[in-house]
């Protein structure tokens, strides 16, 4: 899996403007929105991550600071991102041990993505929260009816009827 291009895929679906920064000594996919900027940064490797993250950051961060600066409040929402497909599981608990490190970014750490799911999963913060009702084929009458459980039988017939909004209301007006 090619994980800067599907996290930029992610990324833009998501409202991000993406790009590349070829600067780095790893892979850089900068995103950014109106309250959000970033730097995702790919490794080869698990053990490559845990020993070159910090160096990679300050330098990320070293040539855009002036950009930075100028944010204004975007600059409180800065993510520092350190993905590798290939890791050791052993390493899992150490390599998210660096978003406790609260210094300059807020940060994402995750190795062995192996799955365009497993990046999904690992960006989750950044992207916006969805739901699916799952609701499809549902008898709606049977529905309304169930949660007006407390409401007398004659205004639910009324109300799903044809009858008018006044005769409804006088229908419950009326039930004792």
């Amino acid at each position: 899996m090619d994980i800067a291009t599907q996290s930029e895929v992610l990324l833009r679906s998501a409202g991000y403007e993406t790009w590349t920064w070829p600067g780095g000594s790893v892979p850089v996919v900068c995103f950014e929105n109106a309250s959000v900027a970033g730097f995702l940064h790919v490794f080869g490797t698990g053990e490559s991550l845990l020993a070159d993250w910090r160096q990679v950051q300050q330098a990320t961060l070293g040539r855009h600071a002036a950009a930075l600066r100028s944010a204004g409040a975007k600059a409180w929402n800065v993510y520092a991102l350190f993905l590798a497909s290939d890791s050791d599981p052993v390493l899992a608990r150490q390599i998210e041990r660096i978003e406790e490190d609260f210094s300059m970014t807020r940060k994402i750490a995750r190795g062995d993505l192996r799955t365009a799911a497993d990046l999904r999963r690992s960006l989750l913060p950044l992207l916006p929260v969805l739901s699916a009702p799952a609701i499809g084929g549902a008898d709606y009458r049977a529905r309304l009816r169930a949660r007006l459980s407390d409401v007398p039988d004659a205004a639910v017939a009324a109300f799903l009827g044809a009858a008018s909004a006044p005769d409804v209301a006088r229908i419950l007006v009326d039930a004792p």
